[in-house]
């Protein structure tokens, strides 16, 4: 299901608490997104307990129960894990990724709260989750008349959102705290359509729990096991160097203020060029994108910023270009900066034309 529509966790946390208590609400987003953590902060919210059922390893008795003589007829018991006598939230995580037979299950549970003649308690309140199909994941077509039963929500990654839990939890790796403040866009990827590890706010959790537990001591071989493992090979790669920075002590906000320099040895490119790009987000962030905003601290961190790609150009003209270049979204640096570099620094700026040509 496509929408133009996509809410980060805080306006969905708002849009449960008003709808799910009166119609059943579907979550769909890629794997990792946060909608199995989004379902138990509505319950803890709530104050009722949340019950999961993963809809990709039920089978029908799983859910219908299992028939038992009562008397001259028969009559179906629900299994155990939805008998309350207390209402509850009942999260129903991978529902589309359900058999056929399962999701047809579904339509009185989610409609009428009832399970063959067991009804859920008053005040139960049902919420479905489920991938996308272009996440690769395994989904099946849900049926129309199912759709119809249910409001549906789509969920977006927000790196602020998730840098202010991971601050105010204080259970994220001060690393990947740090890391994901200087490279805000590297929080999540789209899954690819292969085999392979991509980023999102669980895998980042994933890579802090493990950092954690490994300690400040772990070797290089761990840290590429474990990045590479758990991140898109490219978001690995300058975590990887981001990592070596903390080690070697060149942090970018100490070059800014002239405390510290551009790395300059060959065995440092890797950790040069993560630090040219967080220059390049810092700068991105902090410069306004009209010179009609531009104001004396913007124009102080222009002039330092013009000379940093200096000395950066004279050890890499290729990183400075990156620097002045398209990133991965296609996002370029203001315009007016821009200009502004053509005009104090030819040579380079005359390269970056050349290379975009």
């Amino acid at each position: 299901m496509q929408s133009t529509i996509e809410l980060n966790q805080t306006q969905a946390m708002d849009f449960l608490l008003n709808v799910a208590v009166v119609r059943p609400v579907f979550m769909w987003g890629p794997p990792g997104i946060g909608k199995s953590a989004l379902a138990q902060r509505f319950s803890d919210a709530v104050g009722m307990e949340c019950v999961s059922l993963l809809g990709s390893q039920l089978a029908p008795e799983d859910l219908l129960g299992i028939p038992k003589i009562d008397g001259e007829c028969s009559r179906f018991y629900p299994p155990a894990n939805i008998v309350r006598k207390q209402a509850f939230v009942l999260f129903l995580d991978e529902l589309n990724a359900a058999s056929h037979e399962i999701q047809k299950a579904f339509y009185s549970l989610i409609l009428d709260q009832r399970v063959g003649e067991y009804h859920l308690p008053q005040g139960t309140v049902v919420i479905g989750a489920g991938n996308r199909a272009k996440d690769a994941a395994i989904v099946k077509p849900m049926p129309s008349a199912l759709i119809n039963r249910l409001v549906h929500i789509h969920l977006r990654a927000d790196h602020r959102q998730w840098l202010d839990w991971a601050i105010n939890e204080g259970a994220i790796h001060p690393w990947v705290v740090e890391y994901i403040q200087l490279r805000p866009d590297h929080l999540w990827s789209e899954p690819p359509k292969h085999e392979e590890a991509f980023s999102t706010p669980r895998s980042w959790h994933m890579v802090s729990d493990a950092l954690h537990s490994f300690g400040d001591q772990i070797s290089d071989s761990m840290v590429d096991a474990l990045v590479y493992g758990l991140l898109s090979p490219s978001h690995a790669a300058h975590f990887k160097a981001f990592l070596k920075q903390v080690h070697q002590k060149h942090t970018l906000h100490a070059i800014i203020k002239g405390d510290a320099y551009w790395p300059t040895g060959p065995q440092d490119r890797d950790v040069l060029y993560f630090l040219a790009q967080s220059f390049r987000a810092h700068l991105c962030k902090e410069l306004p994108p009209d010179e009609a905003s531009v104001r004396t601290v913007h124009q102080q961190l222009g002039i330092r910023a013009k000379d940093m790609l200096r000395d950066l150009a004279r050890i890499s003209v290729e990183i400075a270009q990156s620097v002045m270049g398209e990133d991965e979204a296609g996002q370029r640096l203001p315009a007016w900066f821009l200009i502004e570099v053509a005009r104090d620094l030819p040579r380079l700026a005359g390269l970056e034309r050349k290379a975009t040509a």
